[in-house]
């Protein structure tokens, strides 16, 4: 299989990594000789884009700050058969890049998956990290019927196809859960390879936050949960308030088998607005589920338009 027939765009959203971003650019361009590497300098304050200038990749600028808004622009922007996106930040084994790419023309798959092994030695993978991607991993693949062993991976491949149907909503770090959940809605071709995961080089810092980025993620989650599985969601609050309703208005019910009347008549109104209310909310769930249907059909039309990677 000869990468010289593709044309491979190499994605690196940076923010303050001029320490590691020449050595990506290296890697890269060992492994896949010929790859176009597109660095976004992120409003960096240390010079990343003189380093990956001197480095050889063509530098660009997205001036609004999160990494959605980086990935947002650069699928927007940049043409390529195949695209590779991958973190600045020197984390990823970069040399297996050409793997990557190559598991996604013999699929032909949409989507290759990084999912990140810990090199020996290392403690890049910190605890908090690790554990809260395995909660988020488990989550979303029951909730989405699609596994998944590495959903916040930031080393990805895509086909032109795949790019070029991703709105892209997201602003900062969870843009990979929207990536991984658009996978899923349009039950796209996946794989995944494991690649090599390790300790940022001495000097460079992280710009993670475990419990902000963190409840970001979920934030997210629930909010593709509300648009991609609408009965799923509604369904638990109609539930909930059919439940509360029925609660409310046990003894009301009681009362009424008993003696034939409702002494408690607020009470009576309000479980009866309970379970009306959850009733409306069920009924609402079905009518979004339909209009779901539509969009993710007309999703998969925009995304039938391009040719698949052959």
């Amino acid at each position: 299989m000869n990468l010289v027939d593709y044309d491979i765009a190499a994605i690196i959203p940076c923010h303050n990594e001029a320490i590691p971003i020449a050595n990506v650019v290296a890697d890269l361009r060992e492994s896949i000789p010929g790859i176009q590497i597109y660095v976004y300098d992120n409003k960096s304050t240390d010079g990343t884009d003189k380093a990956a200038r001197a480095a050889g990749a063509e530098v660009r600028y997205e001036n609004t700050k999160g990494k959605g808004n980086v990935i947002r622009r650069a699928f927007a922007d940049i043409e390529a058969d195949i695209y590779l996106l991958i973190d600045g930040d020197d984390t990823y084994d970069a040399h297996v890049a050409h793997e990557l790419v190559t598991a996604l023309i013999s699929g032909p798959y949409d989507h290759v998956l990084g999912v990140r092994e810990q090199v020996s030695g290392s403690t890049a993978y910190r605890s908090g990290h690790e554990a809260g991607n395995k909660a988020f991993n488990r989550f979303v693949s029951r909730v989405f019927g699609m596994p998944v062993n590495d959903m916040l991976s930031g080393y990805r491949v895509f086909s032109r196809r795949f790019v070029k149907s991703f709105p892209a909503v997201s602003r900062e770090f969870e843009i990979e859960t929207e990536l991984t959940v658009h996978c899923m809605s349009l039950r796209v071709p996946s794989i995944e390879v494991p690649v090599g995961f390790r300790d940022r080089p001495e000097g460079s810092e992280s710009k993670l936050s475990t419990y902000r980025d963190g409840w970001k993620i979920l934030s997210l989650i629930f909010q593709l949960i509300r648009l991609e599985r609408p009965v799923l969601y509604h369904g638990v609050l109609g539930t909930l308030m059919i439940l509360a309703g029925l609660v409310v208005g046990y003894p009301v019910i009681v009362d009424y088998a008993e003696t034939g009347l409702v002494p408690r008549l607020p009470t009576a109104l309000v479980a009866a607005s309970f379970v009306i209310l959850g009733s409306m909310v069920w009924l609402i769930g079905f009518v979004l589920d339909a209009i779901t249907k539509m969009r993710r059909e007309a999703a998969r039309l925009n995304y039938l338009r391009f040719r698949p990677v052959v």
